[in-house]
């Protein structure tokens, strides 16, 4: 992006609300990964003390969808990519900030060629979720289509 255009971040925060709402922190973009973060927020915790299973989830497809957009983003005016998919496993509690790290799981070349040769493709995005001693306590992967404008 150049100096004009808005980061990956801003460009999340601005289109989709629930990153505004947890405050979300996008640390990390590119066309292949993607880190972003949950701080520790009380209002957002569960009813052990720690970030809640809702909020997890979203900051784990938020993650995935940073790097669809890091990685398609360039080509948003003639097309969108939706979340068509997602499965979570939740493994560990977890307590105090945590960090998302989203990787693209196929090349974005091949689906931007199946894309221009007018196919919706599809394409995973794999997510895990850490606490700040490194412990994983979720993994998610969300499935992602690009759909053509018109």
């Amino acid at each position: 992006m150049t100096d004009s255009q808005p980061s990956i971040g801003e460009l999340l925060a601005a289109t989709v609300p629930m990153v505004r709402t947890l405050g979300l922190e996008v640390q990390e973009a590119g066309a292949d990964r993607a880190v972003v973060r949950l701080p520790d927020q009380p209002a957002f915790h569960n009813h052990i003390g720690g970030p809640h299973a809702g909020a997890m989830f979203t900051l784990a497809e938020s993650a995935s969808g940073a790097v669809v957009l890091a990685a398609f983003g360039d080509r948003l005016a003639s097309m969108v990519p939706l979340a068509v998919r997602a499965e979570i496993a939740y493994r560990k509690v977890a307590r105090g900030p945590v960090t998302a790290t989203a990787v693209l799981g196929r090349p974005a070349a091949d689906v931007l060629a199946d894309l221009d040769a007018g196919l919706r493709p599809e394409f995973p995005v794999s997510v895990s979720v850490r606490r700040e001693d490194g412990a994983v306590t979720a993994e998610m992967t969300v499935e992602w289509m690009l759909r053509p404008h018109g």
